[in-house]
């Protein structure tokens, strides 16, 4: 059976988390093997990486470029450690974001080239491209309140995050980025309006989701 490569994209506080793990069940019901990651991380040297570039007090002076190389290093070695052999053995792959969340955030929010960010990317991920992107949109101010409503309960390691650092226009040329990803790939893209409650989104990603399932052959 042939695997499918779905990530999740948006915004700090989108609730993509909670829409992997629901969207999980829902495929599982159908009979099919599921795989969740993230990014940066889902190896362990992924996980070291992501460390660096979220939460360690060595990153403060991180410079643009660094970042964007870090991504990609977590990301080379999750597609060819992981996604690769997942989809050879047709698995379903959740990805809590992959590499538009690098046009988006490097390139547009750091403003870094756009093109150089590209060939970047394509070193990192060859021809191993999602199936499907679902993108959460959601104003600026729901995404803020949403991002500090969640942080005392997290726990003291995690809850400093350098990326929710930025500023407000940080993030409206990371929104930006996104939406011009989405215009300029719509067939792969499909945009999800995530201020909703998480059922009526999830309801939303699985009529997205839904046609592009094949059933599991029976035994």
């Amino acid at each position: 059976m042939k695997g499918l490569f779905i990530t999740f994209e948006g915004t700090e506080g989108s609730g993509k988390s909670t829409q992997v793990a629901l969207l999980a069940q829902a495929v599982s019901a159908r009979g099919r093997k599921v795989l969740i990651l993230r990014e940066p991380g889902g190896t362990p040297i992924g996980e070291e990486i992501r460390h660096t570039l979220k939460h360690s007090e060595a990153n403060h002076d991180m410079k643009p470029e660094t970042e964007l190389l870090l991504m990609n290093a977590s990301r080379a070695q999750l597609v060819r450690q992981t996604i690769r052999p997942a989809l050879a053995a047709g698995k379903v792959i959740l990805c809590d974001r992959f590499y538009d969340s690098t046009t988006a955030y490097q390139g547009y929010g750091r403003m870094l080239d756009l093109k150089m960010v590209e060939s970047i990317i394509g070193v990192a991920v060859g021809d191993t491209r999602p199936d499907l992107t679902l993108l959460f949109l959601l104003p600026h101010e729901v995404s803020e309140a949403r991002r500090l409503a969640r942080q005392p309960s997290l726990p003291l390691s995690l809850k400093r995050d350098r990326f929710e650092e930025a500023d407000r226009s940080f993030f409206e040329r990371v929104e930006k980025g996104y939406r011009a990803i989405a215009a300029r790939e719509p067939r792969r893209v499909r945009s999800i309006a995530a201020g909703g409650k998480p059922e009526q989104v999830a309801a939303e990603v699985w009529r997205a989701v839904e046609p592009l399932l094949q059933p599991a052959r029976q035994p």
